[in-house]
C-alpha cells in the first residue's frame, strides 16, 4: 500500500523551485466532506516532519497578489524576507515553503471547511473546524512522506486554532508555534472588558467572505496553477449564503455575556500537553497579546516557552531572526536535531525603549520573579500618580473626548515597567452604565507622545485596558492582584450617581522610561486616539488612529444615551484609586 501511495504521489507531484508540490490533495473528513491541501515536499524521497496550517484565507492566494501593499511595506521594512525565496508561494500568515522545505520540512496548507478549494459549510472557529484540524493532522501523519511528527505554525487565525486543536491531543501532534494568537474568544477578541469590539464583522466581510468556497470567478486565481483560489465552481450569492455561518451578522453583537457560543470557542488550555512556543507582540493589545500570555501561563505542557517582540503583525514572523527561532524550535521536536533548543530560556523578551529600540533579554518565568509591584495613587488635586494614597474632590470627565490624565513625575533615571498592569478606580455615571478605556502613554521631555509600531497600527501607545462597569463582577478564584479576572456572566447596572469599585485589567506591556520622560495613565470614555490623524498608508483597509481596526463604537452596544455623557472619578478615604505597575529593579534592563 505504501508503494502504491508513493507512486500516486509521484504521478501527481509537480517539480518546481527545488520542491515536489502536490496541489489540491484531497483529505476526506469523518462526515464525508473533502478538504483540499497544498503540500510542499523536498525533492528527495523520504520521511519528514511536517508543518501544517489550517484556515480560511485561501491556501493558493500569494501575499503579493492578495495583499500587495502589506507585502510591499513588509519587504521594505525587512529585505531579508525575500532572500533565498521568490516569494511566489508565500501566502498570508503561514510559512514560506521556499524557506522551510530545503531544511527538510514538509509544508502542508489546508483550506478550512467551506473556504478556498475545500467544500462544506463555512463556520469559522467552530468545533467542526477544530475537529477537521485534528483529522488533518492525523491524515498527514499517515502519509508516506511523513515521519509521524506534525507541527503547527502560523500567525493570528493560524495561531488561534492551535490552542484549541492541541486540547484535543491528536496523537501525532508534536509541537505548536502559536505566533500572535488570541485564546479567549470573549475576553481577547470579541468583548474586551465586556465592551463589543467591532473587528470580527469587518474582518469577516473583508478577509473571509471573498475566499469562501464557491466565490470562484469573483476572486483571484492562483498564479502558480491558474486555478481559482476560491473555486473551482462559482456559486450564486444565494448559494454562498446557505453555505456559511455569517459572522458579519449580529451573531456576536447579540451575545453580551459569556454563553455556550463563547465557551465552545475558548479552549481549556490546561489540556495542552505538547511542546509550546507562544510568541506575543507588545503592540498587539487590541487582539492577540493577552491570549499569548494567558495561553502560555495556563497550558499544561511540561515544555513551554514564551517569546515577546515588537513591530508589526507580520515582519517579526517572516524576517530571518523570526524564521531562525521557529526553525530551532520545530527542528528540535519534529526532526530530533540538536538546535540548541534544549538550552533555550523559558522566557525571551524584547525589552522596549523609545525609537523602536529593543534589547533581547532571557528570563526564567513570567511575570518576572524580581518584579516590585508598585501602587501609584491618583492624586485628584495635582493630576499626578503618587506613592501615597490621595483623597479629595471627585473629578468628572466627558466620555466623548480625551478624558483625563494622571502622570508620574519625569523620570530621573531609567525606569523599567515590564509585566501585567492593573488599575483600581471608583467610578460613577449619570446613567446606568459606564465604559472605562485606559491607555498607558509616554511623553518625551518636550511633551510629545512617544508612539510605537503596533501589530495592526503603525502608531500605538504603551498599553490599553477596558472595562464596562456593569461587567465589574470578579471571579476571586482566578483573579490576581495584577490581573483581575471578570466573570462576564451577569449585568450589574449602576445606580446613577452612586460610585462603584472597578478593577481594570491592562494588557501586559514593556517600556524602559528614559530620564526626563513622563509616563501617564489616560482615563477615557471612548477608544484611545493619538490625535495625529490617519497615516494614509496605501490601500489600508481601515483608519489607523492608535488602535487599528480594534474599535468599540457600535451604537447598538454603546447607545449614546447611556455612554456619551459624563463619568466621575471618586477619591474617598479607604478606597483611593491606584495604578499597579510592574517595576523591574534598575540594573536589570
Amino acid at each position: 500500500m505504501a508503494t502504491e501511495s508513493r507512486a500516486r504521489e509521484e504521478t501527481a507531484a509537480v517539480h518546481a523551485d527545488g520542491m515536489r508540490i502536490l496541489w489540491d490533495a484531497p483529505i476526506t473528513m469523518s462526515d464525508g466532506v473533502v478538504l483540499r491541501a497544498d503540500i510542499f515536499l523536498p525533492e528527495a524521497i523520504g520521511r519528514y516532519g511536517a508543518i501544517m496550517s489550517y484556515g480560511p484565507y485561501g491556501k493558493g492566494l500569494p501575499l503579493q497578489v492578495g495583499y500587495k501593499s502589506q507585502w510591499s511595506r513588509m519587504v521594505a521594512a525587512a529585505p531579508d524576507i525575500v532572500q533565498g525565496s521568490s516569494g511566489k508561494y508565500q501566502s498570508w500568515e503561514v510559512v514560506d515553503p521556499e524557506k522551510w522545505v530545503p531544511d527538510g520540512f514538509v509544508c502542508v496548507r489546508v483550506d478550512s471547511r467551506g473556504a478556498g478549494r475545500s467544500g462544506g459549510v463555512l463556520d469559522t472557529l467552530s468545533s467542526r473546524e477544530i475537529q477537521d484540524f485534528y483529522e488533518c493532522i492525523e491524515w498527514a501523519a499517515a502519509q508516506p512522506w511523513s515521519n509521524g511528527k506534525i507541527g503547527l505554525n502560523g500567525i493570528s487565525y493560524y495561531a488561534t486554532t492551535q490552542w484549541r486543536v492541541a486540547t484535543l491531543r491528536p496523537p501525532h501532534l508534536a509541537a505548536i508555534c502559536v505566533w500572535e494568537g488570541a485564546m479567549d474568544r470573549y475576553r481577547d477578541s470579541t468583548r474586551q472588558g465586556g465592551i463589543y469590539m467591532q473587528f470580527s464583522a469587518d474582518w469577516y466581510r473583508r478577509q473571509v467572505a471573498p475566499l469562501q468556497h464557491g466565490y470562484g470567478e469573483r476572486g483571484h486565481r492562483n498564479p502558480n496553477t491558474g486555478e481559482l483560489v476560491a473555486g473551482p465552481e462559482t456559486l450564486s450569492d444565494e448559494e454562498l449564503a446557505k453555505n456559511r455561518v455569517n459572522l458579519a451578522s449580529n451573531e456576536v453583537l447579540d451575545r453580551p455575556l459569556i454563553d455556550d457560543y463563547y465557551r465552545e470557542r475558548t479552549p481549556d488550555v490546561s489540556r495542552i500537553e505538547v511542546p509550546l512556543l507562544s510568541a506575543s507582540n507588545w503592540g498587539g493589545m487590541g487582539l492577540h497579546t493577552r491570549g499569548n500570555f494567558e495561553g502560555y501561563l495556563g497550558a499544561g505542557s511540561a515544555q513551554k516557552w514564551l517569546e515577546v517582540h515588537g513591530d508589526s503583525h507580520f515582519t517579526p514572523f517572516y524576517r530571518q531572526s523570526g524564521v531562525e527561532l521557529q526553525k530551532r524550535f520545530l527542528a528540535h521536536f519534529l526532526q530530533g536535531k540538536d538546535t540548541g533548543w534544549d538550552r533555550q530560556p523559558p522566557v525571551q523578551l524584547h525589552i522596549r525603549r523609545p525609537g523602536e529600540h529593543f534589547t533581547i533579554r532571557d528570563e526564567q518565568e513570567w511575570p518576572l520573579a524580581r518584579t516590585k509591584w508598585t501602587k501609584y495613587y491618583l492624586d485628584p488635586a495635582k493630576r499626578t500618580l503618587s506613592a501615597t494614597p490621595c483623597t479629595g474632590a471627585s473629578i468628572s470627565y466627558s466620555t466623548t473626548d480625551d478624558g483625563i490624565m494622571f502622570t508620574l513625575p519625569p523620570a530621573s533615571e531609567e525606569l523599567e515597567i515590564t509585566g501585567p498592569v492593573a488599575a483600581r478606580l471608583m467610578v460613577s455615571s449619570r446613567t446606568t452604565d459606564a465604559d472605562i478605556f485606559l491607555a498607558l502613554r509616554l511623553f518625551d521631555p518636550d511633551g510629545k507622545e512617544v508612539l510605537f509600531v503596533g501589530s495592526n497600527d503603525p502608531r500605538v501607545p504603551i498599553g490599553l485596558g477596558w472595562l464596562r462597569a456593569s461587567h465589574r463582577k470578579i471571579d476571586p478564584a482566578r483573579s490576581l492582584p495584577y490581573r483581575p479576572y471578570h466573570t462576564h456572566d451577569e449585568i450589574q447596572p449602576l445606580v446613577p450617581g452612586e460610585p462603584v469599585l472597578l478593577d481594570v485589567e491592562i494588557v501586559p506591556t514593556c517600556i524602559v522610561v528614559p530620564p526626563r520622560y513622563t509616563l501617564a495613565l489616560n482615563i477615557r470614555g471612548c477608544d484611545y486616539d493619538h490625535g495625529l490623524g490617519d497615516p494614509g498608508l496605501k490601500d489600508a483597509p481601515y483608519r489607523m488612529t492608535g488602535v487599528g481596526p480594534f474599535t468599540h463604537r457600535d451604537p447598538q452596544d454603546r447607545p449614546p444615551a447611556v455612554f456619551n455623557g459624563e463619568n466621575t472619578l471618586h477619591f474617598e478615604e479607604g478606597r483611593e484609586p491606584f495604578l499597579l505597575l510592574p517595576i523591574i529593579p534598575s540594573g536589570q534592563a
